[in-house]
Order: structure tokens, then sequence, then C-alpha cells
């Protein structure tokens, strides 16, 4: 969006005409203290010392005789001293300006690659500089990671309705083919659909930040999700052990509970075929509140733990089932936490699973507890 705004003098001009008009006031200032100076206190016999070209600066019965003329070459010679100089020294100054103008331009047409780099000494332009790097660099970030989002999300759409046209391509061409078994297939596969587009638009309410904060107990959202998900714990011959105290912090009831839901629920269905457990824990550290879940499972290498908050990767050493979700589980969990202005850490365990630890901002200690 271009604002129109009315035209007007340049800042090079403005600098410009401040230097010279600021150089022609010093010299009016000079003058006249020169003139009052050799006025008053030069006495009249000073006359014949001086060459006859100045007498008439001393000259009481005619003071001004001469000296507006000499006044007038004077300022006029400043003035001109100050235009030129002026002009060099403001085109001196604001060339860090220009550049940094011309990476604006750069950038409003849509390439975020472009960097200032300016040289020289740090001060306001070069941080100015800085500053404006910094941006581009993070703004050219968060536009690669959305594209890289948008592909991934379109992608894995696109694979649930793929399958319904084959499905329903193929039952037409087989009118006779069993209709029980395709409405089951067909509502799986809508199924894993709405699961996909709720993910998506719960992780963009996160990024978006647009939830009401209120004073929130981790330790109770703990218990909360443990005990939903503890049927298909058991299913799985799971053990899940909670511990800890209570965990205050600020924020959304509804997001945390989805962000320690997304947790355990990863736990559960990453974990070993039997006999597996899941350790969820809850802790107050000076300014933090944590929440930390463990589980048994395969050995993890480090280079693919550090890839699985991504959005639709997943650990291909991970044991996968078809409860194994979206793929934007721990991307959710992610975005929960830095829209909590927290952080998230994932990290392998020696003996096999994962051990992902959630910090938020502690609050006060909530009371009733």
């Amino acid at each position: 969006m271009t604002v129109e705004r009315a035209p007007g003098l340049s800042v090079r001009l403005k600098l410009t005409l401040s230097y010279a008009g600021f150089l022609m006031l010093a010299g009016v200032l000079m003058l006249a203290a020169v003139w009052v100076v050799l006025l008053r206190y030069i006495p009249d016999g000073a006359l014949a010392h001086m060459h006859p070209s100045w007498w008439f600066l001393v000259n009481r019965s005619d003071p001004l005789h001469g000296f507006g003329s000499v006044a007038a070459i004077v300022l006029a010679g400043l003035l001109v001293f100050g235009l030129v100089g002026g002009w060099f020294l403001a085109g001196r100054m604001l060339a860090p300006l220009n550049r940094i103008t011309d990476a604006t331009r750069i950038a409003a047409s849509g390439s975020l690659s472009h960097r200032i780099r300016l040289e020289g000494s740090n001060d306001e332009f070069r941080e100015l500089a800085d500053s404006f790097d910094t941006m581009l660099a993070r703004l050219e970030a968060l536009v690669a990671e959305q594209q890289r989002f948008a592909a991934n999300a379109s992608h894995e759409l696109r694979t649930p309705l793929a399958i319904t046209q084959t499905l329903l391509d193929v039952a037409r061409t087989e009118r006779n083919g069993n209709t029980a078994e395709l409405l089951d297939r067909l509502r799986a596969v809508n199924t894993r659909a709405i699961d996909l587009t709720e993910a998506l638009l719960l992780l963009s309410r996160a990024e978006q930040r647009s939830f009401t904060r209120e004073p929130v107990d981790l330790s109770l959202i703990a218990e909360e999700t443990t005990e939903t998900l503890l049927p298909l714990a058991e299913k799985r011959g799971l053990r899940i052990e909670t511990s800890g105290d209570a965990t205050p912090t600020v924020g959304s009831h509804a997001l945390l509970l989805q962000m320690s839901t997304n947790l355990v629920h990863n736990a559960i269905v990453h974990n070993l075929p039997e006999q597996g457990t899941v350790w969820v824990s809850t802790g107050v550290e000076p300014g933090r509140a944590l929440l930390t879940v463990e589980n048994t499972g395969e050995r993890l290498a480090p280079q693919a733990v550090a890839s699985l908050a991504e959005p639709f990767l997943r650990g291909t050493e991970r044991i996968r089932t078809d409860q194994a979700g979206v793929g934007l589980g721990l991307a959710i969990v992610k975005s929960i936490a830095q829209a909590h202005d927290g952080t998230l850490s994932l990290a392998p365990r020696a003996a096999g699973g994962l051990r992902v630890t959630v910090q938020l901002p502690a609050a006060p200690s909530l009371s009733g507890r």
C-alpha cells in the first residue's frame, strides 16, 4: 500500500539549508561583534596605526561607511561555502540511509535475501541497518517456513482426498462390491482429513496467540490428561506414572491441555509394543514451570530427535501405529509453548525412548491448592 503525500524538500536539501543558515547566523554574529568592538573600544588614536583602507571601521562620524559592503561580501562567501559544504556533508551523512532505503525497496518487491551489511563504526545508522538485516533474516526464515508448511499441509490434505477419489472410482466400477466396507474406509479417510484440518486450525490459533490468559496449574492439567488417555495406555499394555506438586503458570487452559494431551499421546503411541512406561512429571524452578513427559521405546539418534518438532516430520525409527496421528503433534506442542513465551526441548533417553520438557514462565501459587 502506497501512501500519497504532498511533495516536499528532500532531507539532504533540508540539512544543506540548515548548515548554510547556521553558518550565516554565525557570520552575522561574528561581524556584529567585530563592529561593536571596533566602534566602541578602539580609541581614535589607533587610526594612525591602521592601513588607510580600514579607517572606515573606526570612523565614528560615519560608522557604517564601507562596513556594509565588506559584511555583504563576507556573508555571501559564507553562504556559498555553507551551501556547497552542507550539500557535500549531508550527502556523506545520508549515504547509509540511502542504502537502507534501497534495501527497503528491494524487500518490498518480494526479495528478502538482500542484506545491507553496513560497514563502519557503531552509530545510529549502523544500528538501524543491523536491525533491518535481522528483521529481513527473520522474515525470510518465517516465509520459508510458511511456504514449507503450506506445501506439506497441501500434500497431507491431498492424500485423504486422493484415497477418497480412488475408493469412489472403484465403487462406481464395481457396483456389486461390499458397500459397508467402502463406507468404513471412507469414514476412516474422512476422519483423518477432519483431524488434520482441526490440527491445522489449532496450530494457526496458537501461532496467532489469539487466546485469553488465565491462571493455570500444569499439575492438574497433567492429571486430567493421564486420566483421559489411561484407557489407551492400558489397551497397549503400558503404565503411566505421574508425579509433581502444584505448578502454576498463566495461559490458555484449553491450549495447555491440548499440549499435554499431545505429549502423553505421543509417548503412548511411540512406545514399546508392550510392557512400556510413560512418566509425566511437573515441577517449579526459579521463574519456570516445567512439564516433562518421558517414555520407553527404541533408541533414537540425536539427529532424528532434533527434527521431530517439525510439522509433518515423523521419526522413522519410532514405532508406527494407526494412531500415530497426522504429524503435527509435537509441532503443535512447540507452537503452544512459544505462544506462552515458553520453550520445548527434546532429548533421547539413554535406555531408549524420548524425554520432552516444556518450560513456561512461572506464576504465583494458585489459591486453594
